[in-house]
């Protein structure tokens, strides 16, 4: 069976065309999951819910990656689930994402490599950069003290983590990321988590 998903970032967005053209390439409208909220929220309704609904063979149709996730780390992870979920997934503007044929499949999984690879890597970056901790008498994991929490920042920066990838590694905000690489180049090392 074919599902559609459609999304507008704004409630005053229009969400119609989506809903022509997924209509046009045969999906029914009680089989269309709408949503008008920002994609780069990961928990929405009926995204869920789609998700929760898919059946073996079912395919799930978008017009456009972007409504159905604003970052590839998000679009990869949607699609793995509507993969376990036995179902296929294709994009209607981007041709070569069709998990229903040989190709797309084949493109996907390079894709999928891709982003384990990259994931691969940044737990080793932060391993060296806990072990680096370590070696300064600093100790890894999630820090209890404000203290340790900077000290895994720095430790953690100096090996070359983004700061997105230390803010959900300790577990703080990127502004107390910002805040703490600020306060060391002022010569203050301390910080505040939020």
């Amino acid at each position: 069976m074919l599902k559609g998903y459609a999304r507008a970032s704004m409630e005053k967005q229009a969400i119609e065309r989506q809903l022509d053209e997924l209509v046009a390439v045969g999906v029914e409208q009680r089989h269309i999951y709408r949503e008008k909220m920002t994609g780069t929220k990961r928990d929405r309704p009926e995204l869920n819910r789609m998700l929760t609904e898919l059946q073996t063979g079912d395919t799930v149709i978008v017009v456009e990656l972007s409504r159905i996730g604003r970052s590839s780390k998000d679009i990869l992870e949607i699609v793995e689930l509507i993969h376990q979920r036995g179902a296929h997934f294709r994009s209607l503007s981007e041709k070569w994402l069709d998990t229903t044929t040989p190709q797309g499949q084949l493109i996907f999984t390079i894709f999928a490599g891709l982003c384990q690879f990259e994931r691969d890597l940044i737990a080793e970056r932060t391993k060296s950069g806990l072990a680096a901790a370590k070696a300064r008498g600093r100790s890894g994991g999630r820090p209890a003290t404000e203290t340790e929490t900077a000290s895994e920042i720095l430790a953690l920066h100096h090996n070359g983590v983004g700061v997105t990838e230390i803010a959900d590694i300790t577990g703080v905000s990127r502004s107390t990321v910002y805040r703490v690489m600020g306060r060391t180049l002022s010569g203050a090392v301390g910080g505040n988590s939020d």
